[in-house]
């Protein structure tokens, strides 16, 4: 059955992933931007309208994270979040015929810096109050429980309404995190990053968009979904298979000391790179879905080896 899916913030990398899988499907998708764009979807303004009638709202907007936490950017950053979802959750109670369910990007950064264990949805620590994380880190987690405050504060008794906290996804979108990782590694820069020992939470992109899809279907899932693969690994492990995956051999260990360095240089912050992601999907494999690429060995031989074109 063809379905009105509308997704605001939709024409980054993510909304593009969707937007792409969801029309070639034969759903008819409709991306609100403040950016008009050709596509082989409808790209329309951030008008309520658009929401009535949906039948899937899928909530992708939010400023970029890639950039210093100084106050001019931590106020966007908070406020594209929690206005954006705001905005929605008005538009899905004002509807005359709401969507029956909103899908609202999160993060699985909301989690606490942790080795000791991993982070599903129902015993994981959320973070903000472990001791000796630099405060940066602290304003992420805070983004986060704002973000998923307005989700659950939305007056939308008719709409199932699911938090994605995401990982990190992996593609070979220009620009994108595994672009970025693999250009590192064949200039002999993908070695491990402080101690090697944080945990990198990924996805590779064709799950992420089978698990989006999956989830607009299951109509018995709400609350809280961890989207990412089932098997978090040590960034010392992680840089090893993509340099091995890749053919990069040699590798220079960067400390944390010229990670701090190169990330004012390059004026973003070193929480990217250093917090420790330990999150599995629990809800996910409990419900029953499978991973096309659940370790990274596989995943990132098969980033490194498609020969389709970037976007």
């Amino acid at each position: 059955m063809t379905q009105r899916v509308v997704i605001p913030g939709g024409s980054g990398h993510l909304g593009t992933l969707l937007a792409r899988a969801l029309h070639e499907r034969g759903d008819q998708v409709v991306v609100l931007s403040r950016t008009p764009r050709l596509e082989p979807w409808r790209v329309a303004g951030w008008d309520a309208a658009e929401i009535d009638g949906a039948d899937v709202v899928i909530n992708l907007a939010g400023r970029n994270v890639d950039c210093r936490y100084g106050a001019t950017n931590r106020h966007e950053i908070l406020a594209s979040r929690v206005e954006s979802a705001r905005w929605v959750g008005q538009a899905i109670r004002d509807a005359a015929h709401p969507p029956r369910v909103w899908l609202q990007a999160s993060t699985a950064t909301i989690y606490a810096h942790r080795y000791d264990a991993a982070n599903d949805e129902r015993t994981g620590r959320i973070g903000g109050d472990e001791p000796g994380v630099p405060e940066v880190w602290r304003f992420s987690t805070e983004v986060a429980r704002a973000w998923e405050r307005e989700v659950d504060d939305a007056a939308t008794p008719a709409t199932r309404r699911v938090k994605v906290r995401g990982a990190i996804v992996m593609s070979r979108h220009r620009g994108g995190a595994f672009d970025v990782l693999r250009r590192l590694a064949r200039f002999g820069l993908g070695g491990r990053a402080g101690d090697g020992r944080q945990y990198v939470s990924w996805i590779h992109h064709r799950d992420f968009v089978r698990a989006m899809l999956w989830l607009i279907d299951s109509e018995d899932v709400s609350g809280a979904i961890n989207v990412a693969a089932p098997n978090p690994l040590s960034n010392d492990e992680f840089m090893h298979e993509l340099r091995s995956a890749c053919g990069a051999p040699v590798a220079i260990p960067l400390p944390k000391w010229t990670l701090e360095m190169g990330a004012w240089l390059m004026r973003t912050e070193t929480e990217l790179v250093l917090k420790s992601r330990r999150v599995v999907p629990g809800r996910l494999l409990e419900k029953g879905f499978s991973f096309a690429f659940p370790r990274w060995t596989d995943a990132v031989r098969d980033l490194c080896h498609d020969s389709r074109a970037e976007w």
